[in-house]
């Protein structure tokens, strides 16, 4: 037996024959040649037949993974559609003479480096490998291979060097167990459809393909680990495991309509933290109470010009409709700090976390501002919708952000617009906005505690940073007493607090947030229904 380490993506074990997904390698030659019209010509059709192909796809996974998660795709298109990315294939096929292979090549490595090489930026460096792949589309094309996955009739667990979006949304799920990449990431587009496809996936293994050849497999996306050719009693063991999971999969979908109340009464209420509509409609079928979090800014990540008010309208509206009359908050853009969008072009920080993001991002920029508050206020007719500020640090920040919004109301209602009733409240994630809670409770509806930055910014150390793990408390006696602060000052002054950083899902907190008075923890979808099952576990 072969004993494989990963990173897990999505949880589940998954038993059967191993199916290895050896792709085609392309021919990349630097060679020139003096026909460069033809050349140019072919990388010509080629693109299109790529777009075509992208397009396609887009809307096969419109079905599987829904819109959000579908337009992966749509960018896909827009970048081969690129003029900068045009214009250095015509550069080097025309000026340079190199066939349209290699040509495509270079302008797509050039783009790849640019965005592996932002300092200090997980999301930008994970896109490198989207333009990898799209590249290596366009000189598949080129070179006419056609290097399809055709599944067996018998369920699999794929094994393959990598995957790219389009494949994987192109398998039959029905005929995969599960799957295991030598390479790839938990934070690559592929991981993330696959978690939305329910697919047990490990990436980034430490295995060899031919290890894998013919052989029957266990893939644990629990605990992280991938077994080749495993013995009669581990396959027993496992299989118990396997229906354990399960067993306990389902006993979790007996907490879905069941109040949050612990034994003797005491009760809080359970929000859903979220990125986008798909995320809604899994909050909604676990009867989640609430939106706590809607992290906007995922609408402004994957495009490559800030998304219209029209667009983040819509989004917001679709959101409202899914959770009916329940409250969804949404979070104001959180861009430039871990999280940035290549078009926004701005400087370089060496502290990007302490630097230009959140509101004193949207200050700068009032326009954006305003675009995205205007189409908060317009979904807010459609349903019972909150608004919250990101990273607040002072009593005057919350009064301009009041003035900002009595303009955008005063010049909707001027038009003629259906606007709703829109909650205001802050992020409470500084230390500042903890000392001074007793005067901001003053200025808005309710607070919500992000204790992921509060945590980092109260301690002095990055969170992203994994070799300062083991020196990170996060049950730390200061941060508990803020968060105790920040409730006791907000119910002084008749507004709720909740809290929806990684704290909230945190059950050995559970009971002593619901003792604080806690109004509401707002944790990811999957974590509702533990939460709840724990919750009514408590005396």
């Amino acid at each position: 037996m072969i004993k494989v380490t990963g990173q897990s993506v999505q949880q589940g074990i998954a038993i059967g024959k191993i199916m290895i997904r050896e792709k085609r390698p392309i021919q990349i030659m630097p060679e020139k040649t003096d026909a460069v019209d033809k050349e140019w010509e072919m990388f010509l059709y080629a693109r299109k037949r790529a777009v075509n192909e992208v397009r396609r796809m887009e809307q096969v996974a419109k079905e599987k993974v829904g819109d959000k998660k579908a337009m992966i795709f749509s960018v896909y298109a827009m970048l081969l559609e690129e003029p900068d990315f045009e214009e250095a294939v015509r550069q080097k096929i025309k000026a340079e003479h190199y066939n349209a292979s290699y040509a495509v090549y270079l302008a797509g490595k050039e783009k790849e480096n640019f965005f592996a090489n932002i300092r200090d930026n997980a999301y930008l460096n994970e896109r490198s490998v989207d333009l990898r792949d799209i590249a290596d589309r366009v000189i598949r094309e080129i070179q006419h291979i056609r290097d399809e996955i055709v599944l067996p009739d018998e369920p699999v667990i794929l094994v393959a060097d990598d995957l790219t979006p389009a494949e994987l949304v192109a398998l039959d799920v029905t005929k995969i167990l599960a799957i295991v990449l030598i390479n790839g990431s938990v934070n690559s587009h592929t991981s993330i459809i696959a978690k939305s496809m329910e697919i047990p996936m490990l990436v980034n293994t430490d295995m060899i393909l031919s290890d894998a050849y013919d052989k029957r497999g266990i893939v644990d996306g629990v605990e992280g680990v991938f077994l080749i050719d495993p013995d009669q009693e581990t396959v027993n063991r496992l299989t118990d495991a396997k229906n354990a999971y399960e067993a306990g999969q389902k006993e979790l979908e007996q907490m879905i309509g069941k109040a949050a109340v612990t034994k003797s009464g005491r009760s809080i209420k359970v929000y859903a933290n979220i990125g986008n509509i798909e995320d809604a409609r899994r909050a909604g079928l676990y009867e989640a109470e609430g939106i706590g979090l809607f992290r906007s800014e995922f609408l402004y990540l994957n495009g490559t010009d800030f998304p219209s008010e029209e667009t983040q309208f819509e989004h917001y509206r679709t959101v409202a409709s899914i959770m009916q009359d329940k409250e969804v908050i949404i979070r104001t853009m959180d861009i430039c700090a871990d999280k940035q969008a290549e078009y926004v072009r701005l400087a370089s920080e060496d502290n990007p976390a302490m630097g230009l993001r959140a509101i004193r991002f949207c200050f700068t920029r009032p326009e954006v501002f305003k675009t995205q508050l205007r189409a908060i206020y317009r979904a807010s007719a459609y349903g019972n919708l909150g608004i919250m500020f990101p990273m607040i640090t002072s009593e005057e920040e919350v009064d301009r952000i009041l003035s900002i919004l009595k303009e955008v109301r005063e010049e909707l209602q001027s038009q003629n617009v259906q606007i709703g009733a829109l909650k205001v409240g802050i992020m409470i994630e500084t230390p500042a906005a903890v000392l001074i809670s007793d005067e901001l409770a003053k200025k808005v509806d309710f607070f919500s505690i992000g204790t992921n930055d509060l945590t980092q910014y109260t301690l002095a150390m990055d969170r992203q940073n994994a070799e300062l793990k083991e020196f990170q408390n996060i049950h730390h006696k200061s941060i508990m007493k803020m968060i105790e602060m920040t409730v006791q000052n907000a119910h002084k002054n008749h507004i709720e607090a909740g809290i929806c950083g990684e704290l909230a899902a945190d059950e050995e907190l559970t009971d002593y947030f619901i003792g604080l008075g806690v109004d509401s923890l707002s944790v990811p979808p999957f974590e509702i229904l533990p939460l709840r099952k724990h919750i009514r576990s408590l005396p």
